[in-house]
C-alpha cells in the first residue's frame, strides 16, 4: 500500500508539474494547472485519487494540512491593525460588494432551482475574489502600488477578514441543531479565540523571542501553533480551517511574522499543490448539459456582474472609470477561500455532489477569463472605455474655476510629488497638481494648492488642460501607460516642454529616453547615489548617522500622512 501512494503522488506532481509550465507559457496562475491536474488524476481521467482508492484517505489529509498552511499563512498577513490602514474606500466597498455578491448570486442560484442552504453557499463562494492570483498578477504588471493596485488590495483584505468568518459560522449551521445551540457554541469559540490572542499578546511574544535565536526552533513552532490549533478548533466541531487562520492571526503582530511565514512558505506550497489537486479530483464524470449551462451563468455573473457592481460602487467615492474599471476587473474570479468554502460544505453533507462540480468548473473559467482581463485590462478598457461613461466619478470642478496656464504641471501627488511640490513652492512658479484620485484632489484643494481631478493616460483631458504650453511637466507616476500617452501627446503638439517622468525599472527609463524624455527618475538609483554619498561624508561617525536618521524618520512621517489619503 505505501509504494502504491507513492506511486500515485509521484504521478500527481509530474503531472501537476508539466500542466504548471504549459499554465506559464499561456499566461495562466499555478490554481489552473493544480486544478486541471486533479481533474487528470481523479475518476474523471486516470482514476488515481478515487473515493474508494486507497491513496485517497492519504491524499486527503495532506490536502487539509496544505489548507492549514495557507490559512495559516493568510492569517500572519491579516493584523487587526491593517484595517485602519486599508482606508474607509476599501472598507466600504469591499463590504458593500460581498452584500450585494451573495444577495444577487443568491437570488440567481434560487431562479435556477437550487435549494435555499446551496443558494447560500454559491452567493458566498461568489462574494470572494482570489488574493493568491490577483496579487501574482499585478505584481508581475508592477501595478500593486497604483491606485487601483491598492484598492484592489484593500477590497481583498476586507474579503478575506469576511472569509474567515465564514468559516467559522459554516459548521455551525446543522439541521438538528437549535438556535440556541448554535449561538452558545459561537460564543464559546469568540471566548476561545480571545484566550488566544491573550496568550499570543504576553507569552508567545517571549517565547518567540526565545525561540527565535535558533531557525529550525522557530519554524517548528510555527508549524506546531498551526496544527496544534486547527486540531483544537476541529475536536470542537468547526473546522480546522479556522483554527489555523486564527493560529496565523495570532502572530500578525509579531516581529517574526515575515521570517515565520518565508520560512512555511516551502512547505505550504508542497501541500497546497495537493489541495488544489485534491479538489479538483473531486470532479465526477457526471456533467451533463444543465450542468455546463449553470456554470456558464454563474461565471458570467461572477466574471462581469461582480466588476460591474465593484465599478458602480467605486463611482460613488468619485474615482474616474479608467480606476474603477481595473480594479473591478481584477477581482472577476472566485477565491480559493470559495474552494475551501465548498469543500467544507461538501464535507458537512450540506452540499451535493452536483454543487461541488458546478464549484470547480465555475473556479476554472472565471481564474482563466480573469487571468487574461488583468493581464490586458488597459487595452480592453481602451476599447471600451466610452461605453463606461456611467461608471465615470463626479467632476470637482469647483476646485478651478477656470483652466489657466501654468508653468509647472505635477502629475501624481503620492510617493515623491508631495516632496517635489514642496521645492516648487520655494522656486516661486506657477503650478498646478493632477491626480485622478479624487480624495488627493479634496485634500489639496482644502490647502489651498491649484489642483485638477483628471487621468493623464486620457489624450483629450490633456489637450483640454492645454499641456503643451507648460514649461515644466514632471510625472510621479511610475506606469509605463502614462508616461507614454504624456509624451506622445507633448510630440504630438510639438512642445517645448521639459519633461521628466518617473519609472521603476532602468529598462523603463531608457524606453522614455528613446522617446524624448528630458530626464527619467528611477528612484532606487537615485537612492543608491544619495546613499552612497552619505557614506563617503559619514564614514563611521554613530552620532551623525543618527542626526539623518531623526530627520529622516520625521520626513517619512510627514511623508505617509500627505501622500495616504486613500
Amino acid at each position: 500500500m505505501a509504494e502504491e501512494v507513492l506511486v500515485s503522488i509521484s504521478l500527481i506532481i509530474a503531472v501537476a508539474a508539466v500542466l504548471t509550465v504549459l499554465a506559464r507559457i499561456i499566461r495562466q496562475p499555478p490554481i489552473i494547472a493544480y486544478l486541471f491536474a486533479g481533474i487528470i488524476v481523479g475518476p474523471v481521467a486516470l482514476n488515481l485519487i478515487s473515493p474508494n482508492g486507497s491513496s485517497s484517505e492519504l491524499i486527503s489529509v495532506f490536502a487539509h494540512i496544505g489548507v492549514a498552511f495557507l490559512l495559516f499563512i493568510v492569517g500572519l498577513s491579516l493584523d487587526f491593525r491593517v484595517l485602519k490602514e486599508i482606508g474607509k474606500v476599501s472598507t466600504t466597498v469591499g463590504l458593500a460588494e460581498i452584500i450585494l455578491t451573495s444577495a444577487i448570486g443568491f437570488i440567481i442560484a434560487i431562479g435556477l432551482g437550487f435549494s435555499n442552504i446551496s443558494a447560500l453557499y454559491l452567493g458566498a463562494i461568489f462574494a470572494f475574489s482570489s488574493t493568491v492570483v490577483v496579487v501574482k498578477i499585478l505584481s508581475d504588471k508592477r501595478e500593486i502600488d497604483t491606485l487601483h493596485g491598492r484598492i484592489a488590495l484593500g477590497i481583498l483584505i476586507v474579503e478575506d477578514f469576511v472569509a474567515a468568518l465564514a468559516l467559522m459560522i459554516v459548521p455551525l449551521i446543522q439541521s438538528k441543531s437549535s438556535f440556541y445551540l448554535m449561538f452558545g457554541k459561537f460564543l464559546g469559540a469568540l471566548v476561545l479565540i480571545a484566550v488566544i490572542f491573550l496568550i499570543s499578546s504576553f507569552a508567545l511574544k517571549r517565547i518567540l523571542d526565545y525561540l527565535a535565536r535558533n531557525q529550525e526552533a522557530l519554524f517548528l513552532f510555527g508549524i506546531a501553533w498551526a496544527l496544534v490549533l486547527a486540531s483544537i478548533f476541529s475536536s470542537l466541531g468547526f473546522s480546522l480551517e479556522i483554527g489555523a487562520l486564527i493560529a496565523g492571526m495570532s502572530l500578525a503582530s509579531s516581529k517574526y511574522t515575515l521570517e515565520l511565514g518565508g520560512k512555511m512558505k516551502p512547505l505550504r506550497d508542497f501541500f497546497v499543490v495537493l489541495f488544489f489537486v485534491f479538489f479538483g479530483s473531486q470532479l465526477t464524470p457526471e456533467i451533463n448539459i444543465p450542468l455546463i449551462k449553470n456554470a456558464i451563468i454563474f461565471s458570467l455573473f461572477v466574471f462581469l456582474g461582480k466588476p460591474i457592481i465593484i465599478m458602480g460602487l467605486l463611482r460613488t467615492f468619485g474615482y474616474k472609470k479608467r480606476t474603477n474599471f481595473l480594479a473591478g476587473s481584477s477581482l472577476a474570479q472566485i477565491s480559493e477561500f470559495s474552494l475551501i468554502l465548498a469543500l467544507l460544505g461538501f464535507n458537512l453533507g450540506h452540499l451535493s455532489q452536483e454543487v461541488m462540480n458546478l464549484a470547480i468548473l465555475i473556479s476554472l473559467i472565471t481564474i482563466g477569463l480573469s487571468s487574461y482581463s488583468i493581464y490586458y485590462s488597459r487595452w480592453i478598457f481602451s476599447k471600451i472605455s466610452r461605453a463606461l461613461f456611467i461608471f465615470e466619478g463626479k467632476k470637482h470642478r469647483n476646485l478651478i474655476d477656470k483652466v489657466k496656464t501654468f508653468d509647472v504641471v505635477l502629475f501624481g501627488y503620492h510617493r515623491i510629488g508631495y516632496k517635489i511640490l514642496k521645492e516648487l513652492k520655494k522656486l516661486g512658479l506657477s503650478f498646478v497638481v493632477i491626480d485622478y484620485n479624487p480624495k488627493v484632489i479634496l485634500a489639496l484643494s482644502k490647502e489651498g494648492i491649484n489642483c485638477i481631478y483628471g487621468d493623464a493616460e486620457d489624450k483629450g483631458f490633456l489637450s483640454e488642460i492645454g499641456l503643451e504650453k507648460a514649461k515644466l511637466i514632471i510625472s510621479t507616476i511610475p506606469e509605463d501607460p502614462v508616461n507614454k500617452s504624456i509624451l506622445e501627446y507633448l510630440n504630438r503638439t510639438n512642445a517645448d516642454s521639459v519633461f521628466i517622468a518617473t519609472v521603476e525599472y532602468a529598462k523603463g527609463a531608457l524606453d522614455l529616453y528613446k522617446e524624448g524624455a528630458d530626464y527619467v527618475i528611477v528612484p532606487h538609483h537615485l537612492g543608491g547615489e544619495y546613499a552612497s554619498k552619505m557614506i563617503a561624508k559619514f564614514k563611521t561617525n554613530k552620532k551623525e548617522y543618527d542626526k539623518i536618521r531623526k530627520k529622516h524618520m520625521s520626513e517619512l512621517k510627514k511623508g505617509k500622512e500627505k501622500s495616504n489619503y486613500n
